[in-house]
This record gives C-alpha cells, sequence and structure tokens, in this order.
C-alpha cells in the first residue's frame, strides 16, 4: 500500500531574476522578443557606450602621463644615489627622491585602476542574460534613460527547467519523511491540476527546510520537476502528493470502516448469523482512502464501511446487493435492538492485501460485498 501525504503548493522557480542596469545611461538597442526563452550569456540590451569609452581614454592619457614622470623621478634617484655616494649632497635630498618615486608608483596604480574601472563600466554597457530561463515583458523600452536605482530594471527572466514546487507538511508527518530522506530515498512527487484530477507532472523530494513554522505547526519542502513540458508555470496552484514509503504485504480497510469511540478505534464486525459485534483493531499508516489493519482482524472478515452511525454491538444488518442499489448507494440505516432487523448495510471484507490495484479503493459502492482477496 502507498503510504502518501497530500497537500497544497505553489510553484516557484528556482532563479527569477529582475535585469537591472549597472551604469546610468541611455538604452540603444533591446535585443530580445517578449516571452523567448535565453541561455545564460545571451545578449539583452545596450546601454550607449561612447561616455564610458571617453572617460577610458582620458584614464589611460593619464596613465601615460603619470608613467612619464615616474620614470624621470625614477632617474633622478639614480644621480642623487651617485652624489651621496660621493659625498656632492645632503643625504636629505636622496631620501626626499626617494618618497617622490613611491609616490609617483603609488600614482601610476591608481591611474591603472581607473583604466579597469572605465573598462569594466564598457562591459556593464552589454547586458546580457545571468540565467537560462523565459523571459517576461520588459519593463522599459529603447531611448529612455536608465539608472541603476531604477526599481523596476529592464527584464525579468525566469527559470522554468527545471522548476520547483513549495508546500507544506504538519509536523507530526515530518518524522517520517526525513527518516526516508536519511536512508538515501528518493521520494517520488506528484503534482496535479487545481481540482485534483489531472496529473500535470512528476518529480521527486529535495530539501526540507531547517525549521518549522511556530505559527501553523507545519515545515516547507521544495520538490524539484523537470518540466519538460512547462506544464508548471510559477506562481501556479497546485495540489501535490508525496509518497513516503508503501507498505508491503500488509492488510487494508477503507477509511470509512475504522469507528473511534470508548473501547478505542474498532469497527463493526459483521457475523454469519447477520448481526455486528464491535472489533478493536490496531490501525497503522493510510494512504487518504485506507488504512493498514496491523491487529484485530482476520482475512475474510466482513466489516460495515456504511451507516455504521446508527449500529450499537449485536445490532441485526441486512447486507444490500448491487442489484437493488446499481448506483452503489444503501438503503437508510436505523439501529435497532439486538434481535430486530436494521437497515441495509453496506458491508466489505474486514482486509485487503496491499497489492490490489488502486481500483479497488474505498467507495465502489456502498451496498456491494467486496470479495475475499
Amino acid at each position: 500500500m502507498p503510504v502518501t501525504l497530500s497537500q497544497l503548493g505553489t510553484v516557484t522557480p528556482l532563479a527569477m531574476v529582475t535585469v537591472k542596469t549597472q551604469i546610468s545611461g541611455y538604452l540603444v538597442q533591446v535585443a530580445f522578443k517578449e516571452g523567448q526563452m535565453v541561455n545564460k550569456g545571451d545578449f539583452l540590451a545596450q546601454i550607449d557606450p561612447r561616455p564610458y569609452q571617453v572617460a577610458l581614454e582620458q584614464a589611460q592619457a593619464q596613465l601615460a602621463k603619470d608613467q612619464a614622470l615616474l620614470r624621470n623621478a625614477q632617474l633622478d634617484l639614480q644621480r642623487y644615489n651617485t652624489l651621496v655616494a660621493q659625498n656632492s649632497i645632503a643625504k636629505q635630498t636622496r631620501d626626499t627622491q626617494i618618497s617622490l618615486v613611491a609616490q609617483d608608483e603609488a600614482t601610476v596604480k591608481a591611474d591603472q585602476a581607473q583604466i579597469d574601472a572605465q573598462k569594466l563600466n564598457l562591459t556593464y554597457c552589454r547586458i546580457v542574460s545571468p540565467v537560462t530561463g523565459r523571459v517576461g515583458l520588459r519593463q522599459v523600452d529603447a531611448g529612455n534613460y536608465v539608472q541603476n536605482s531604477d526599481p523596476n530594471g529592464i527584464v525579468v527572466v525566469t527559470q522554468l527547467q527545471p522548476i520547483s514546487v513549495i508546500f507544506t507538511l504538519p509536523e507530526d508527518n515530518l518524522p517520517a519523511v526525513m527518516k526516508r530522506l536519511r536512508s538515501g530515498a528518493a521520494l517520488p512527487v506528484t503534482a496535479f491540476d487545481r481540482t485534483g484530477a489531472s496529473e500535470i507532472a512528476q518529480g521527486r523530494l529535495e530539501t526540507v527546510d531547517n525549521q518549522i513554522d511556530t505559527t501553523t505547526g507545519t515545515v516547507k519542502l521544495r520538490a524539484i520537476f523537470d518540466n519538460e513540458q512547462d506544464n508548471l508555470f510559477p506562481n501556479q496552484f497546485v495540489n501535490v502528493k508525496l509518497l513516503v514509503d508503501t507498505l508491503q504485504n500488509v492488510d487494508i480497510v477503507p477509511n470509512s470502516a475504522i469507528q473511534r469511540g470508548a473501547p478505542g478505534t474498532f469497527v463493526y464486525l459483521a457475523k454469519p448469523d447477520r448481526t455486528v459485534v464491535v472489533q478493536k483493531v490496531k490501525l497503522g499508516s493510510s494512504d487518504g482512502q485506507r488504512i493498514a489493519v496491523l491487529s484485530g482482524l482476520q482475512p475474510g472478515e466482513s466489516i460495515v464501511v456504511d451507516g455504521a452511525d446508527r449500529l450499537r454491538d449485536g445490532a441485526k444488518i441486512t447486507v444490500a446487493s448491487a442489484a437493488e442499489h446499481p448506483d452503489g448507494a444503501a438503503g437508510q440505516t436505523t439501529s435497532q435492538p439486538a434481535g430486530q432487523q436494521a437497515g441495509q448495510e453496506a458491508v466489505a471484507p474486514a482486509k485487503q492485501r496491499s497489492a490490489q490495484p488502486q481500483d479497488q479503493q474505498q467507495g465502489q459502492g456502498r451496498g456491494n460485498r467486496r470479495s475475499t482477496p
């Protein structure tokens, strides 16, 4: 029996980048089409580079000037060293020249840094895509003056392949999920549409958040989907089913058969004389429609799956046949004292093996007697 957890989720891209200019200038070219797919590094837009090219040439000229001054200062230093060796000048003059050479060397380094900065600005004039994804609607047209302080940027690029779905699980379900993850298991995740009827995509559980939300008692999980057919769209609302485990060789009954009361967890066991008795059971995992029974029942025993709210220990029942209720609905149920006939009850075998197909789940028809597996 598959043990699944169903929750609501939101499709969330792994990367959604607002492309902004890093320099100020006129936008002279928009090279993308709205909605097109782009790769990382693809050309998107061009800022007018001419002001930054001029600034680069100015910085290069300043560097050449300061390099000439540095060479002159170094030659003077060599002369002063010779004169000091001959005791022709004071050592203070030579020391002053040493400091002047160091100053000129620092000036040359500053000029080189200015050149590198202008070259970087020229690189920023050519705007490329930072990620692979789909381009959205452009936020500004060519001809506008753009700045790095613009809040909307130029365009938003969203990664679609792969894409993730973020959903939450109650903290009570977390130990079972973490146990499977620690064992190295890859937990399958299936995404369904808003109605839960149509399967959209299949993926795997990627990670679990590092803390529980104290306001809701839930923890966030992220599932990854290849999304090769682009069936998942950012911010889409989906229903998520996480397959935590698959129980082998266990006995299962419909959830509707399980009752809870003073005896604890129990079912109404149908006897051959068409009376019912309360039978306590020990339950295991559930997939939402069926639940595993660990003890309390034997294979082949029949239990009441519908109308149990009007029964009591020892009440008589009449099993509704499929011919009497072709739509699968049982008759009205009324509890009667022991020895009197009660209303018709839907009865199913007490246990089904987990190897049965999915279509043999609860809900095949209230009035049908299920065959023993």
